[in-house]
């Protein structure tokens, strides 16, 4: 089992930044591809961005340029940087651990990101 909490949440105006934290125990940190992804109301959940094992990285097109995903291996914690934020970036974010080894997944309770004016 994998026991993932999201933090970091919060009211922003557009233009401006927020970082979320995702903080994984129950397995091993290094072996877990972690992900964001975020589902809006009355939209079906949609992958943000990814980060491997090895630290290499992938993102939606959707938020390239203005999001960044990194890892802390010590601090078994992942985290999304989030700039430029926008109205459409409104959404519950989830944090997402894939044990590649196992095969299996599981999600964090979400945080709520809200760009407003």
């Amino acid at each position: 089992q994998v026991q993932l909490v999201e933090s970091g949440g919060g009211l922003v105006q557009p233009g401006g930044s927020l970082r979320l934290s995702c903080a994984a125990s129950g397995s091993i940190f290094t072996r877990n591809v972690m992900s964001w992804y975020r589902q809006a109301p009355g939209k079906e959940r949609e992958l943000v961005a990814t980060i491997s094992t090895s630290g290499n990285t992938n993102y939606a097109d959707f938020v390239r340029g203005r999001f960044t995903i990194s890892r802390s291996n010590a601090k078994n914690t992942v985290y999304l940087q989030m700039n430029s934020l926008k109205p459409e970036d409104t959404a519950v974010y989830y944090c997402n651990a894939f044990r590649q080894f196992v095969g299996d997944s599981y999600w964090g309770q979400g945080t709520q990101v809200t760009v407003s004016s």
